[in-house]
């Protein structure tokens, strides 16, 4: 498992339905975000393509930030992000819409799915 990536180690078997939700789901919800901001670029006036190129780029750039800091990413946020300037309008706008209660809504759901799903793999297994 760790040529694909990193393992954990969870303390019980319902802890692995978090995980779902965020490593087995996450990606998904990283595609959806590329997929808004090209779209909005596109919107705005861009071409296709460059969006996606720049929407990539931006993507892998904040992983690799994220990946190689000392800080944790609410502390990155808040170093990229000028008082008054675009970035902060954006965030205010993100706060505005409740994007961290759709988040951990999207999660409890993928959660409650995998645990779902664990029962109605059981319950085939059993017959």
């Amino acid at each position: 498992m760790k040529s694909v990536g990193i393992t954990v180690w969870v303390q019980q078997e319902a802890d692995i339905d978090t995980v779902i939700a965020v490593s087995g789901s996450g990606p998904a919800y990283y595609f959806l975000m590329m997929e808004s901001m090209i779209e909005a670029a596109v919107a705005m006036g861009m071409d296709a393509e460059t969006a996606r190129q720049l929407t990539l780029q931006t993507a892998a750039g904040a992983a690799e930030m994220a990946r190689q800091s000392d800080v944790l990413p609410d502390e990155l946020r808040r170093r990229v992000t000028s008082p008054g300037g675009t970035t902060q309008q954006a965030i205010a706008t993100f706060e505005a819409a409740h994007l961290r209660d759709v988040v951990s809504a999207a999660m409890q759901a993928a959660s409650h799915r995998a645990a779902e799903m664990t029962l109605e793999l059981g319950a085939k297994t059993e017959k």
